[in-house]
């Protein structure tokens, strides 16, 4: 499964402290970041992550080109409500395309919590079936 981790920049430890508690549960699946988010969280935790521009530069604007291509199946993305942000039309792309693309999106802790125990237990296999489909399709075209 392909996932996504970003944060803003208050809540980069938020995020790097629930990827350091959940580290076993993300090191099976393959791990995309922000630039700097993904830094900090290689550093904290070991885990080997694939890392785009940050945020403000196009990070989130890269990973929305890949849930575009239904290449990516989960986002965390902690995100900060009460300070203004730059790029915010790059953040609010980024939720709606996982809107239209039916991506689980965890923006807080609390629903992060409950979407690392649905991975943990498998409840994601649906996006296996909507990936093979996608393929029948591009054969198909």
């Amino acid at each position: 499964m392909k996932i996504s981790l970003i944060a803003h920049d208050r809540k980069k430890n938020d995020l790097i402290q629930f990827v350091t508690a959940y580290k076993q549960i993300f090191a099976q699946h393959e791990l995309y970041a922000t630039g700097t988010t993904g830094l900090k969280i290689m550093e904290a935790t070991g885990l080997n992550i694939h890392r785009f521009q940050s945020g403000p530069l196009g990070g989130d604007q890269e990973i929305g080109a890949l849930i575009a291509k239904n290449e990516m199946d989960v986002i965390f993305f902690f995100r900060d409500p009460l300070t203004a942000q730059p790029h915010e039309p790059d953040v609010t792309a980024l939720v709606r395309l996982c809107d239209v693309y039916a991506i689980p999106l965890a923006t807080n802790m609390g629903t992060a919590e409950i979407l690392v125990q649905g991975i943990r237990r498998g409840d994601m296999h649906w996006r296996e079936i909507i990936h093979e489909q996608t393929k029948k399709d591009e054969e198909n075209l």
